[in-house]
């Protein structure tokens, strides 16, 4: 049971773990020791999460979405097969305590009139630098 606030835990059916062969610094230990892991969340499929919390969740995860539905995401930090399990999970559930907040609705607003005038201003002086970059006998 992995738990992500008070109220929602995450059911231990819905976890897999595998652990692979990581790349990187190690010696020898790294050819023979599997100590990356793979962690897979079947998140379309979980009751503990709500719909508008999946779409946010799935946006979040960006690539490590599958097209089943899961969220897998792959560890190899330390040389510890332990240490790479339990970061795992806690990054599994930072990125969803992160799905749980909902975006603020951005409230349209309209320019200033003194902005307005100030872009107008600025406007027109540029285009005073630019006609003054023309050779002295050009103007019409």
């Amino acid at each position: 049971m992995l738990w992500i606030t008070d109220t929602i835990s995450i059911a231990d059916w819905e976890l897999s773990e595998s652990f692979v062969r990581a790349s990187g610094p190690g010696g020898q230990n790294v050819n023979k020791v599997s100590t990356a892991v793979e962690l897979r969340f079947e998140a379309e499929r979980s009751p503990a999460l709500a719909a508008s919390v999946k779409a946010r969740l799935k946006k979040l995860a960006g690539r490590r979405w599958t097209l089943e539905g899961a969220l897998v995401l792959q560890v190899e930090d330390t040389r510890s097969q332990a240490r790479n399990r339990e970061i795992a999970r806690e990054r599994l559930a930072d990125l969803i305590r992160a799905a749980l907040i909902a975006p603020k609705r951005r409230i349209a607003t309209k320019p200033s009139y003194g902005s307005q005038l100030r872009r107008v201003a600025a406007k027109v002086q540029r285009g005073e630098v630019k006609a003054l970059r023309g050779k002295p006998g050009d103007e019409e």
